[in-house]
């Protein structure tokens, strides 16, 4: 039987050649194929027929079972092997490097060497390219952290107060010409372009101070732009791994909101509405011009710092499934056996869901919820966006709805979960009915069994980003 390891068969052919003191020409004739080619049966370039074996066993005066079942190989030609292989894995070819022959002349040490820094660069690899696991491991430590500082980060509070002040910025809304300011006061200019590659909302060139648009959205760029501003204010550079990139995406995200929302303004504006009992989401959004998840998620920056509020934020797609979340009110998300709630199925009854079954999708949505860690309020709107709609839903205690607008809702309505039987279950009629004649064909999230990809931020086509940003360089002079 012939072995599929071609190398560890060459390297006992070769063996057993050198112990009969046989020299590659003498067992060249002997089976009558050129030099070269034993050579490359020697150093497993190719596999073999069963009949070609039995003729290198006969003239090697063994048998084919003997070659293929011999003992274990000497150091060198151990280490030999281990070389050649690890030069045949996709990461060598990656590099674009040239295949090292082995010869004679190549030293243990050198090879030794060679396998250690590919032994490295595999661990790197592969931890870059961890499954999505890590990265919800990842987001479970930083959850913990926004919910340790109630959401606050001073310094980028500080770092957008910085910039406005630069540009002489006083109150009310933020616009794009203070958007634009800021970035010439960093030295970036702003540039609409056509052809944009699909992957990006923005590109930054870091050589020539430009920051690109897609033509088509600049009407509403303010916080792709503050995003890209961000991550050069920031000093951010590609993420070595998962915990890396979002605590990235979570600071620029920040101080793009800080910055749409300035605290200088949004915190005497809050505690005003708090003073009147009428905080609502819609009139903070309304009065900085901004999309009803940006105010929210702000709101949640500034709720416990600057009100003494606990709250928590959720944004759910129509399916259920959440995908952003806050909390520092104990509310209890649905999570999974690790405490992962992103990608988890809120609860039917909670705001977050009932606010895709009533006709006031226009506008907010307000109601109680009796949950097992107590009786909060939430109040709730949907926005639309790629790939569907979304509830954008700030809640607090039943003690602290008095200071927001909604809290008049005689809307109330009970939650068990995660106990199975709240809404997880169906009627015993249907299971009878149904339970057997049933089978859905569920929608594959195409990010499921993605990794970090290697050498590029997650998501963007590199490519693509290096050819626009060849297209838009002048050629030199």
């Amino acid at each position: 039987m012939v072995p599929n390891d071609a190398l560890t068969l060459g390297r006992r052919i070769r063996a057993r050649r050198v112990e009969l003191g046989l020299s590659l020409q003498e067992f060249s004739d002997r089976i009558g194929k050129a030099p070269s080619r034993v050579s490359v049966i020697e150093n497993g370039q190719r596999d073999l027929r069963l009949s070609e074996l039995q003729d290198i066993a006969t003239a090697l005066d063994t048998s084919s079972d003997a070659l293929a079942q011999s003992g274990e190989l000497s150091e060198r030609d151990a280490l030999e092997i281990e070389f050649l292989r690890a030069q045949r894995t996709p990461l060598y070819a990656s590099l674009g490097l040239p295949e090292i022959p082995v010869r004679k002349s190549l030293s243990d040490e050198t090879m030794q060497a060679m396998l250690k820094l590919l032994g490295e660069l595999t661990e790197l690899h592969s931890t870059r390219a961890a499954t999505p696991e890590v990265a919800r491991l990842a987001n479970l430590q930083l959850r913990a952290d926004q919910r340790e500082r109630g959401n606050y980060f001073e310094e980028l509070e500080r770092e957008a107060e910085a910039l406005l002040r630069a540009v002489g910025y006083r109150e009310g809304p933020v616009s794009m010409d203070t958007v634009k300011q800021i970035a010439e006061h960093l030295g970036f200019t702003l540039h609409a372009v056509t052809d944009l590659p699909y992957s990006t909302r923005s590109i930054t060139d870091s050589e020539r101070m430009r920051v690109y648009l897609s033509a088509s959205g600049v009407s509403r760029s303010r916080s792709v732009v503050l995003q890209a501003l961000a991550a050069h204010v920031l000093g951010k550079r590609e993420p070595v791994d998962y915990g890396d990139l979002l605590q990235q995406r979570v600071e620029t995200n920040y101080l793009t909101g800080a910055i749409l929302l300035p605290e200088s303004s949004a915190a005497p504006l809050l505690r005003a509405s708090k003073q009147r009992r009428d905080l609502s989401i819609e009139e903070f959004r309304g009065h900085y011009g901004v999309t009803y998840e940006t105010a929210a998620h702000r709101f949640s920056n500034l709720a416990t710092q600057h009100l003494e509020i606990p709250v928590h934020f959720l944004k759910v797609h129509e399916s259920g499934a959440v995908l952003k979340a806050y909390e520092n009110d104990s509310v209890l998300f649905p999570t999974d056996a690790l405490g992962n709630v992103e990608g988890q199925i809120v609860c039917r009854w909670w705001s977050a869901r009932q606010v895709f079954t009533t006709d006031q999708r226009i506008g907010t949505y307000s109601q109680y919820t009796d949950k097992p860690a107590g009786t909060y309020w939430c109040t709730s709107q949907v926005e639309s966006g790629p790939g569907g709609s979304y509830s954008i839903s700030v809640g607090t205690k039943f003690s602290e709805a008095k200071w927001f607008r909604g809290r008049d809702t005689s809307v109330r309505l009970r939650s068990d979960c995660p106990n199975p039987s709240c809404c997880r279950e169906p009627e015993e009629e249907l299971v009878e009915r149904w339970g057997e004649r049933s089978y859905p064909s569920a929608r594959m999230n195409s990010s499921l069994l993605a990794a970090m990809p290697t050498g590029t931020f997650t998501g963007v086509d590199r490519v693509a980003v290096l050819e626009f940003l060849q297209r838009h360089t002048p050629e030199s002079p």
